[in-house]
């Protein structure tokens, strides 16, 4: 199947109509408005990206499992940290995003300068394309008239070939041959606008093929450059949820190695208070008889002081008794 062109298909059979070269350049200017949405659509998906950036970043700052210890901790704190990365991962995916639609903006801009150029030419075209025209009909209008005024002039002539009234005849005669004149000049005048349009029809039609294959060629490029956009735009977002896996995995590696009974018995060895609970409370009764003696609470007082008895004489010679002496006189075997 032969693919369909711009230059083959925008034409009309009357020569000031402007009808295919007007189609052309309302699909352009559709296709400028599509530019600019989805400029403006990734402008406004960026701002949601960076909203959720710092919204992300100021969730990541709030205390989650302060007083938590041992390796759950080191788990929430993977996760408040990961959670940081993510948040600067989106404001990263928000710049890319605008700087897409930047790029988006500065090729929509280019193409409408040289499209620019192009319509200015093709305007004066179909203004001197339609200005020579209606010159030219109203040239063959007057080239027409002036003929059937000479048509006029010679039947005339003919019709009174027999009069005897030759003063009249010479009148007939001046005034034919000045009909005959003024035809010949808007003969001339109007085959001259004829060559003159002519010639504009060539320029235009030339400049209408170019034209043609100029527009074309800018709407593949701005078809495809779309295409690549959202592509690109398309690509980022997948990005984005791979690094965000791949930081999620840190968190889910951290949990891997979260040992619950590691964290019991850290607990445990760091706040133990005994290993025996208290004894139980025994019923006593008042009035039974096997009710044990009251002990009296334990005195603050030192203890009383207890004199021993006058020390043996050493000078005693019995014969199962071994003593020794303290030459020390301050001694004494009380102690306080």
């Amino acid at each position: 199947m032969k693919n369909l062109h711009f230059k083959d298909s925008f034409w009309n059979s009357d020569l000031t109509s402007t009808g295919g070269y007007d189609a052309i350049i309302q699909y352009f200017n559709d296709g400028k408005r599509t530019c600019k949405e989805v400029e403006d659509f990734m402008k406004a998906r960026a701002a949601v990206e960076e909203k959720y950036a710092k919204d992300l970043l100021g969730l990541s700052k709030k205390v989650c499992g302060h007083n938590e210890m041992n390796t759950l901790k080191r788990s929430l704190d993977m996760f408040k940290l990961q959670t940081e990365h993510v948040s600067l991962s989106h404001s990263q995916l928000a710049q890319s995003m605008r700087e897409e639609a930047k790029k988006l903006e500065e090729f929509r801009e280019k193409q409408k300068e040289t499209r620019k150029k192009m319509e200015q030419q093709m305007d004066a075209l179909h203004k001197q394309k339609s200005s020579h025209f209606k010159k030219t009909m109203d040239s063959k209008k007057t080239y027409e008239q002036k003929c059937r005024d000479k048509e006029e002039a010679d039947q005339n002539v003919n019709r009174n070939t027999n009069t005897n009234n030759t003063k009249h005849m010479e009148k007939l005669a001046t005034k034919a041959q000045n009909a005959k004149q003024n035809a010949e000049e808007a003969d001339r005048l109007y085959y001259q606008n004829v060559t003159i349009v002519g010639k504009i029809r060539d320029e235009w039609q030339k400049e209408h093929v170019k034209a043609c294959e100029m527009l074309e060629k800018q709407a593949m490029e701005r078809i495809n450059f779309l295409r690549n956009t959202v592509w690109t735009h398309l690509n980022q977002l997948s990005q984005q949820c791979v690094t965000s896996d791949e930081l999620y995995e840190e968190v889910r590696k951290s949990l891997e190695q979260c040992n619950v009974q590691e964290d019991i018995e850290h607990f445990v060895n760091l706040r133990r208070t005994g290993d025996k609970p208290p004894a139980p409370v025994i019923y006593d009764n008042f009035y039974s008889g096997h009710r044990p003696p009251a002990v009296a609470p334990p005195s603050r007082l030192p203890p009383p002081i207890i004199r021993r008895g006058p020390l043996p004489d050493p000078t005693n010679n019995s014969e199962d008794t071994i003593y020794s002496t303290v030459q020390d006189a301050g001694y004494s075997v009380i102690q306080y």
